[in-house]
């Protein structure tokens, strides 16, 4: 059912997954212990319900059918197992290496490509907090 849908929405349902995942972990300062499913899954379904352009244009019949939320599901999980598993890039580590210095903070772990954007957002806010 998922697989039928037009490739423009399932692009939108990836880059909506993606969104999502990575404002949650934001939220949690990317702490893996404090991560929770059902709080994700139901900010999931605020985002859906509220500002996902592309569920507004589904179909009542699909909205509803079981068998397209369990093929959803699939896709949450697959697309999160993706993002937790893309390594940071070069330019990332070496930023993070940068920043860290800078600030004079000790090295911290970071394992993947969203986490460590997460980070160098993070330091170079405070980075700028420093300078004020």
């Amino acid at each position: 059912m998922l697989k039928q849908l037009p490739h423009r929405m399932k692009m939108n349902i990836t880059l909506s997954i993606k969104k999502v995942f990575e404002k949650y972990m934001a939220t949690i300062g990317w702490d893996e212990t404090k991560y929770d499913a059902a709080t994700f899954m139901e900010q999931w379904r605020h985002y859906l319900y509220n500002e996902a352009t592309w569920f507004a244009e589904l179909d009542d019949a699909i909205k509803t059918n079981p068998q397209f939320h369990e093929q959803l599901a699939a896709r949450i999980n697959e697309i999160i197992d993706q993002l937790v598993n893309e390594p940071p890039t070069d330019e990332q580590i070496a930023e993070i290496n940068r920043l860290t210095e800078r600030l004079g903070i000790d090295d911290f772990p970071y394992g993947c490509k969203l986490e460590a954007k997460y980070h160098i957002e993070r330091l170079q806010q405070e980075l700028k907090k420093k300078k004020s």
